[in-house]
């Protein structure tokens, strides 16, 4: 009986596993063999990174016709047969021969991306939390930070004493395994009478004549989209998505063209990881205690603080850089999220961050090919992370839009 009570944040360590496997193996552990993969095809970063564009952008326009999905069908199918996908396209990676070859890879990691992704986790966890759903949210997202922490360091250490290839294959082992874990463990909100965590506060609160927030009506898709909120939120995910990908996709090339050796730029990549995994927990649990919009602008300060430094190229000053622009980006990830879920509700969750998901995807892939581009263009990052500040800071300024729709909304 006690395994079901606590159950709900079993799911939630569960939706972490499902970044971390999804999003590590897809977005951030690969930077690890990008220059094994640039020595040995004589591609420019350009091309190699053209590959994250595809898919980011493809995953982003597939996301809204999932997210109907996800409201019908719900996670847990959709969520196997994504780390299923992934382990088999991983296979294939490790026997390229060509840049067509890995494009086509690299479109069946958007349908990865948005079956195990970001969209799929947040959903599934917020439907086994009626309460404490910021802190929920955080765990869950602590998954994509592991990820980044994990596979780069993993990959550069594998292929200490094999080549890229043959550490591909090994990587294939981790989404099997996880896929049985996922078949064993992952289930439904009230499966074999497990309420969602809060439902009986809330019950209680209600009879007393004291409606919490989460009992307002759920706003359609179709009034979420006339709000100013969804669309600030959209803004704002597009131009942080933009700058976060952009240098976790490129960092690990600038810090070696700074000097420091491949163990080391992966440990950078650690860092900025791992402060956004100390982020995404402890300011989805601030949310729960503090106005979760003041959060939301706190975060953002700080990836712009880290942004600037990152912007001065200078080799002293980049772990200060990584580590406020891994700690804003980290919370600033939980609170679209959560401000998304809280002012539209779950009704319509898939479609809404579905939407907002084919907007962020696309500047994301965006990022990391314009990056690339410039990089190759003026042998720099100058103008590239220069370019971040100024979106950051936009981020910023239009923030301050952000308001609970659900309680302006005309109530039946």
């Amino acid at each position: 009986m006690k395994m079901k009570r606590y159950y709900p944040w079993l799911m939630a360590v569960m939706g972490m596993l499902v970044l971390l496997v999804s999003n590590g193996l897809t977005v951030t552990g690969l930077t690890a063999f990008d220059e094994s993969l640039l020595k040995d095809f004589g591609w420019t970063r350009s091309e190699l990174k053209l590959r994250d564009l595809i898919t980011l952008v493809l995953a982003g326009w597939m996301a809204p016709f999932l997210g109907a999905l996800i409201d019908k069908v719900g996670p847990r199918k959709l969520i196997l047969g994504g780390i299923a996908l992934l382990a088999a396209l991983y296979a294939a990676y490790a026997h390229i021969h060509s840049l067509a070859h890995l494009y086509w890879i690299h479109v069946g990691f958007a349908a990865v991306l948005v079956a195990a992704g970001l969209n799929v986790a947040v959903i599934f966890v917020s439907q086994w939390f009626a309460t404490h759903r910021g802190t929920a949210i955080g765990i869950a997202l602590v998954g994509t930070s592991l990820g980044g922490m994990v596979f780069p360091k993993l990959g550069v250490k594998l292929m200490q004493t094999m080549d890229w290839r043959a550490a591909l294959l090994w990587e294939t082992a981790i989404p099997l395994a996880f896929l049985i874990v996922a078949f064993l463990f992952v289930r439904s909100p009230r499966a074999d009478g497990i309420q969602p965590w809060g439902a009986d506060t809330l019950a209680a609160k209600a009879a007393a004549g004291k409606p919490a927030a989460s009992s307002l009506p759920d706003l359609s898709y179709q009034q979420a989209m006339r709000t100013r909120t969804f669309w600030v939120l959209a803004f704002v995910a597009m131009t942080t998505f933009f700058s976060i990908m952009a240098v976790a996709s490129n960092l690990f090339l600038h810090m070696r063209d700074l000097g420091f050796e491949p163990a080391t730029a992966g440990n950078g990549l650690g860092l900025m990881f791992g402060l956004a995994m100390v982020g995404k927990f402890v300011f989805g649990f601030l949310a729960d205690v503090l106005p979760p919009k003041r959060v939301f602008l706190v975060n953002l300060a700080i990836m712009a603080a880290g942004a600037v430094i990152l912007a001065t190229l200078r080799a002293d000053l980049i772990w200060y850089s990584l580590a406020l622009f891994g700690l804003g980006w980290g919370g600033l990830y939980t609170m679209i999220q959560l401000l998304a879920v809280n002012a539209f509700g779950l009704s319509s969750a898939g479609k809404i961050l579905g939407t907002i998901t084919l907007l962020d995807a696309t500047t994301a892939g965006l990022g990391i090919w314009v990056t690339a581009k410039i990089f190759d263009l003026t042998k720099s990052y100058h103008i590239a992370f220069s370019l971040i500040c100024g979106l950051i800071v936009l981020a910023l300024l239009a923030a301050t839009l952000v308001r609970d729709e659900r309680s302006r909304a005309p109530q039946a």
